[in-house]
């Protein structure tokens, strides 16, 4: 899968572009050797259309169940984005209930967190970036608690004890969300999916060149759908490349929701 992102980052339009040659690589070559072989034996297409539509078959059954497996994966990453910042939310809330300058500290900090988070979400596919990212804020939930812990320290109540445990839940949920966009699909299961690509749409020329005709149109057009569906397969389940991300949205949502802090209206 390291060797597919790699390759991804180079571009959507150039992955796509490399799986479509090959692709019609394997189609030309397919055609070529079923003519070389139908001119030297009398074996017919009937004897290889059992074969090519088992291949069709079982790599159908194959693109569909990576297909699911990457739509989940970006679900996932959907589903803990928006967990996530609820958390914060919550977080920041049970902050700004205390009238204490370490409660105050915290609510800010879990603001810049926010921004954090939603930089996170939106880092490109560059290892050194995602880690440094990951690093300040490990840095600086160490600071919320460390806030946290003097403030329960000084004052241990229902509050501070409500407010400690939606800190905590913030903590894990950034730990699943950073989980659920390290978590690809099994490496082999694509490998397995190209492979299979390859090989039907060489059988497919091969069928074709037993029967000494081409299809030239129809097979350009064949070999750009299969590339437009591993394409898609490869942009679900890559979570920093291509044009399917992760809205942001909730996070913009969140520090929207911070602006003007909390107004405590007059008695009634």
């Amino acid at each position: 899968m390291a060797a597919l992102e790699a390759l991804a980052a180079q571009g959507l339009g150039v992955f796509a572009l490399l799986i479509f040659a090959s692709l019609l690589l394997a189609y030309g070559i397919g055609v070529a050797v079923g003519r070389w072989h139908q001119a030297r034996t009398a074996e017919t297409v009937e004897a290889t259309s059992f074969v090519t539509n088992g291949l069709l078959g079982l790599l159908a059954f194959t693109l569909g169940l990576t297909i699911a497996m990457a739509q989940g994966r970006f679900e996932t990453r959907r589903g803990t984005s928006l967990s996530e910042t609820n958390a914060i939310g919550t977080a920041w809330l049970r902050a700004s209930a205390f009238d204490h300058p370490r409660a105050a500290e915290i609510a800010r900090l879990l603001e810049d967190y926010t921004r954090l988070r939603l930089e996170f979400v939106e880092a490109p596919m560059h290892q050194v970036e995602v880690d440094r990212v990951s690093a300040e804020a490990n840095r600086m939930q160490g600071l919320i608690w460390g806030h946290a812990t003097a403030l329960t320290r000084e004052r241990a109540d229902p509050l501070t004890a409500a407010l400690q445990a939606a800190l905590n839940d913030v903590f894990d949920q950034g730990a699943a969300q950073r989980w659920a966009f390290a978590a690809p699909i099994p490496a082999e299961l694509m490998l397995f999916l190209m492979g299979m690509a390859v090989l039907t749409i060489g059988t497919i020329g091969y069928q074709f060149g037993l029967k000494r005709v081409g299809h030239s149109v129809l097979a350009v057009l064949l070999v750009a759908v299969w590339t437009g569906a591993m394409v898609v397969v490869v942009d679900l389940a890559t979570a920093r490349f291509g044009a399917v991300r992760p809205d942001v949205a909730p996070y913009l949502w969140t520090l929207q929701g911070f602006r003007g802090g909390v107004v405590i209206p007059p008695p009634p």
